[in-house]
């Protein structure tokens, strides 16, 4: 019963999205970030990535858990859709570089096909506005080994080449955060 109740907590925590606040046109904050690439760590830099042309940064609440699970897959599936426009896609999450790197080369979830970056102080997310939830002590990932920090919300910014932000997914199903996030990505790409 304990289970059912914290998987319960969990879902509903990882459903809940207050759309970004940062808005189409506002200038993305630069960042850069261990992160890590089929399971090896590295330094992401968004003002690199910007250079060779658009960038998809999508938050997540964190690795190993259903929904999360879910985006990370389709965007590992799309990814050469996503290349083909030259865009670079970026994931970050509250998660260690270890757990990171663990999910990165995960043939089931990122396969190692795009970087995952680690933003444990949550700077990153707060800079793009994002809100960051405390989740209970105790809450178990896929798994079922324990989570172990907080979450931000899931949504997805779709950066133009100059830094501003072009456009925004948020509020929808993991899979449909993808699918908007590549169609608006391939529109941006052809401007």
């Amino acid at each position: 019963m304990k289970r059912i109740l914290l998987t319960g907590l969990l879902v509903s925590l990882f459903s809940l999205s207050a759309f970004a606040a940062l808005k189409e046109g506002d200038n993305a904050p630069d960042f850069s970030a261990q992160a890590s690439l089929n399971g090896k760590a590295f330094t992401f830099s968004l003002q690199s990535a910007l250079k060779k042309g658009p960038v998809v940064v999508y938050f997540y609440p964190s690795a190993y858990t259903g929904g999360c699970n879910i985006q990370a897959h389709t965007f590992a599936v799309n990814q050469d859709k996503f290349a083909a426009a030259g865009v670079t896609i970026i994931g970050v999450s509250l998660d260690s570089i270890e757990r990171l790197n663990t999910f990165s080369a995960d043939p089931e979830y990122c396969a190692g096909k795009f970087p995952v970056a680690s933003d444990v102080d949550g700077k990153i997310s707060k800079s793009f506005d994002l809100s960051i939830k405390e989740i209970p002590a105790g809450v178990k990932d896929s798994r079922g080994m324990d989570i172990g920090h907080n979450i931000t919300e899931r949504t997805t910014f779709i950066i133009a080449s100059d830094g501003k932000i072009a456009a925004s997914v948020g509020g929808v199903s993991p899979e449909e955060n993808v699918n908007k996030a590549l169609a608006l990505a391939q529109k941006i790409a052809m401007h």
